[in-house]
């Protein structure tokens, strides 16, 4: 049987969405962020919030998540770490997001933002939440309507009801080195995995682990590829639906759209690695494999 995505409503049109805009339980969010990437400081980027470009223009009735300050666990050595879940729950209680809403969220410039909240509202047990396809990038080029300024939610309650393993440390990843049962997957360039690239200190990837990056799941329109293309890039890495998924990244953003996609195809017992390379590449006592 061909693959095919098994949670359709968790991925809407851009048709879609305009046909939803004004229903009142409708909760939309630009999710943007930016990694402005540095050499020479220390550090492998500056975080930038998108606010200023949701501002300008945004889809009509969207409200703005900043995802490293006001959604991620500030008192945490790395960044967009995950916070408790009743903390989580909490912050996107106070930007409108209930118990009852449907979510629907979109990023500008890479899908990697949303998934990353997707992936957090599934880790509280919130399922009624959907990621733009496209984006505001398909949205804008569409000629769809914009505007302008700042706007909110009402405050509303939204209840945690946690998913444990949905997100993983280094003790679990270091744990899964070697264990025929687990596939650890890179979501980063193919630079950045073989070590050519040093952007986060020790250059290469967790032992063992293979690479399928954000770049080959999604088109140059920002659009997810086909399931069947999906499927494939998966399979290829020895990905399976029977073995527990481990992803990771820089820093746990671009691993999350790995694991919505394979969330999608049916893959029951996947987990992100929160603080990846972030983490890991500066921990000498954590092993590293290059080439």
């Amino acid at each position: 049987m061909s693959a095919r995505y098994l949670r359709p409503d968790a991925i809407v049109t851009t048709s879609g969405l305009a046909d939803q805009l004004g229903d009142p339980a409708l909760r939309v969010f630009d999710c943007t962020t930016y990694l402005r990437y540095e050499t020479g400081t220390g550090r492998p980027y500056r975080i930038e919030s998108g606010r200023a470009d949701h501002e300008a223009a945004h889809i009509p009735g969207s409200a703005f998540l900043d995802l490293q300050g006001e959604l991620s666990d500030r008192s945490s050595p790395f960044n967009f770490t995950m916070p408790a879940p009743e903390d989580l729950a909490a912050a996107l209680g106070a930007k409108g997001i209930g118990d009852d809403a449907r979510v629907v969220l979109y990023a500008r410039g890479n899908l990697q933002w949303a998934t990353r909240v997707w992936w957090m509202l599934r880790a509280i047990g919130f399922d009624r939440a959907a990621v733009l396809d496209g984006g505001y990038d398909s949205w804008a080029a569409e000629g769809r309507p914009t505007e302008a300024g700042r706007f909110d939610y009402p405050p509303a309650r939204l209840t945690a009801r946690p998913r444990p393993g949905l997100f993983v440390g280094k003790a679990e990843v270091a744990a899964a080195i070697g264990d025929p049962a687990t596939c650890t997957i890179n979501a980063l360039a193919p630079d950045l995995h073989s070590g050519a690239n040093d952007r986060y200190g020790r250059p290469g990837r967790i032992p063992g682990s293979v690479n399928v990056p954000v770049a080959a799941l999604t088109t140059p329109a920002l659009a997810f590829r086909p399931a069947e293309e999906v499927a494939a890039a998966f399979t290829a890495v020895g990905a399976d639906p029977s073995r527990r998924t481990i992803l990771y990244c820089g820093g746990g953003i671009a691993a999350t759209l790995d694991a919505f996609l394979l969330h999608q195809l049916g893959h029951a017992d996947v987990a992100v690695y929160d603080a990846s390379m972030n983490e890991w590449a500066k921990d000498p006592a954590l092993p590293m494999e290059r080439g």
